[in-house]
């Protein structure tokens, strides 16, 4: 390979790993709830952390450690332990293949909102519009929040999902909307 050769295989090396970071950079990322907690806990804004941590979601990833939980993974078929399990991770940590390092929230805010990387920000969450735009998943109906809901809870260990009474248990409006 000739100088020149190299100088440009050199320079489409540097090229392509600059495009990459930039891509890379603006990917939105898992924060955990820790980040959505002091905003969400206060009345005005409707006590949604306090809500989720109070709920069955926040204790989805824990349960995975019980004996129960060994008994329905071992006639699921699933081997090990529940709380290593793809299987059982994919509903009761959702978050554990792309963030591990949250994996014992459970079933927390950026489950069903999106990663919150890129919509945190006081600035950005104070406008709704600006929230959305940055990767906030916001619902528009029920059905909508059904639909999210039955992705783990369709038939879910063979018992029957009552989504209008469960939802009474963990819907979280901020007042007055």
């Amino acid at each position: 390979m000739n100088t020149h050769s190299k100088q440009a295989l050199v320079a489409f090396i540097a090229a392509t790993a600059g495009l990459a970071f930039l891509l890379a950079a603006d990917l939105p990322t898992y924060v955990g709830a820790g980040k959505c907690k002091d905003c969400h806990r206060t009345n005005s804004q409707g006590r949604q952390y306090p809500i989720w941590e109070s709920s069955k979601h926040a204790q989805a990833f824990n349960n995975l450690r019980t004996e129960a939980a060994m008994t329905i993974a071992t006639e699921a078929g699933v081997t090990g332990a529940p709380e290593q399990s793809p299987v059982c991770l994919k509903c009761h940590a959702p978050q554990a293949e792309k963030a591990p390092q949250l994996a014992a929230e459970g079933v927390t805010c950026e489950v069903c909102h999106g990663p919150g990387s890129n919509y945190k920000k006081l600035n950005i969450m104070m406008n709704h519009d600006e929230s959305v735009k940055n990767g906030l998943i916001a619902f528009t109906s029920a059905d909508d929040i059904k639909a999210r809901c039955l992705n783990c809870h369709a038939n879910a260990h063979n018992k029957t999902f009552d989504f209008a009474a469960t939802w009474e248990l963990v819907k979280h409006p901020k007042p007055g909307k």
